[in-house]
C-alpha cells in the first residue's frame, strides 16, 4: 500500500470546473466523507459551488495546515495548483476528473462514490511525485520563489526574438543557447509542455529532471535528463521580454543576468490512486498509443 497514513479525519475538498455536474459530484464526495465520520473543509469558492455545505469554509491557504487528505474535483490544472499548496505539509491528494481522463486526476466522475469508499478502506496505491522549488535571483537577491509540480519554463514572451541563456548544473557550465526558451520538467511535467517540445517521457518512478530546449537555434542542442538531486541554474544572457513561468500558474518577467535556480523540493507531492492504477495504461489512453494510425 506504500506509506502508512493516519486516519483521514479531516478532509479538504477543492472543486474547480465549469462542468455542470460539479455541484452533484461535490455532493457525492461529501456524502462518502460524512458516512466515514470525516470532517469536511472546503475553500470558500468550492463551498459556494457546493449544494451540501461543508463543516467549515476557510481560505484556500488554510487547508494544508488542517487537512489529512485533499480531494480535488476538477482537472489536472486544479490538481497541480493544489499539489503546490499541499506538498510541503505532506497532505496526500486524490484527483476526481470531470472531463476527459486526466494524467493526474484519474478517478472518473461516474465512479466517485465506490472509489472514495475503497480508498477509505485503505485500498489504494500511494505514489510520490517529485516537486521543484525555484527562485529568481537578481543581482544576488531573491526576487521571487515558488514551487512547481510540472515545470519551470524560461522563454521569450509573445512575439519577441530568440533569447540567449546559459545553463549550469551543480555549478558546472553546461552550455549557452539561443532558443525560444528552455523547460526544466519533472517526470510529471514530462508529458506536458516538455513533450510537445520534443522532450522524453520520464516515468514518475524516476528521480530525474528533463532539460528541454524550445526551438533551439542549433540543432545539436538536445533534451537531457539529469538527476533530481542536481541544482540547475539558468542565467538569462540577453532577451528583452523574457519571462520565467512555473506550472503556467505564476510568472516573473526577467532581466539580463537574472538567475533562475531550480532544485528538487524537500518534500514530494503524494498522490493516492485507486487500486489497479497503471501509469502506462493511463498513458496509452491519453496518448492514444493503442489506436492504429489512420
Amino acid at each position: 500500500m506504500g506509506p502508512m497514513f493516519p486516519p483521514f479525519k479531516t478532509v479538504a475538498v477543492i472543486g474547480k470546473s465549469d462542468a455542470t455536474v460539479l455541484p452533484e459530484k461535490l455532493d457525492q464526495v461529501v456524502a462518502v466523507l460524512r458516512s466515514r465520520g470525516a470532517a469536511v473543509l472546503m475553500d470558500t469558492r468550492t463551498a459556494e459551488a457546493a449544494r451540501t455545505p461543508p463543516d467549515e469554509a476557510v481560505a484556500l491557504e488554510e487547508l494544508p495546515g488542517r487537512a489529512d487528505l485533499a480531494v480535488v474535483v476538477g482537472g489536472d490544472g486544479t490538481l497541480l495548483s493544489c499539489a503546490r499548496l499541499m506538498a510541503a505539509n505532506g497532505v496526500p491528494l486524490i484527483g476526481v476528473n470531470l472531463g476527459r481522463l486526466g494524467f493526474l486526476t484519474d478517478i472518473p466522475a461516474d465512479k466517485v462514490s465506490e472509489t472514495l469508499s475503497a480508498l477509505f478502506d485503505g485500498d489504494f496505491v500511494a505514489e510520490e511525485r517529485l516537486m521543484l522549488t525555484s527562485r529568481v535571483l537578481r543581482a544576488g537577491r531573491e526576487v521571487f520563489a515558488t514551487h512547481a509540480m510540472n515545470d519551470v519554463v524560461v522563454s521569450r514572451a509573445g512575439t519577441g526574438s530568440m533569447i540567449e541563456f546559459s545553463v549550469h548544473v551543480d555549478g558546472e557550465f553546461i552550455y549557452s543557447l539561443r532558443a525560444d526558451g528552455i523547460i526544466a520538467a519533472t517526470p510529471t511535467g514530462s508529458t506536458a509542455y516538455a513533450l510537445s517540445a520534443g522532450g522524453p517521457i520520464l516515468h514518475p518512478g524516476l528521480s530525474a529532471v528533463a532539460l528541454v530546449p524550445i526551438s533551439p537555434h542549433t540543432l545539436s542542442n538536445r533534451p537531457v535528463a539529469i538527476q533530481s538531486t542536481s541544482r540547475i541554474d539558468i542565467v538569462l544572457v540577453r532577451g528583452p521580454g523574457a519571462r520565467a513561468n512555473f506550472d503556467v500558474q505564476s510568472h516573473v518577467d526577467l532581466e539580463a543576468n537574472d538567475v533562475v535556480g531550480i532544485a528538487a523540493a524537500a518534500k514530494p507531492a503524494i498522490l493516492l490512486h485507486p487500486r489497479g492504477y497503471r501509469y502506462f495504461s493511463m498513458l496509452r489512453d491519453k496518448l492514444r498509443w493503442n489506436e492504429r494510425n489512420a
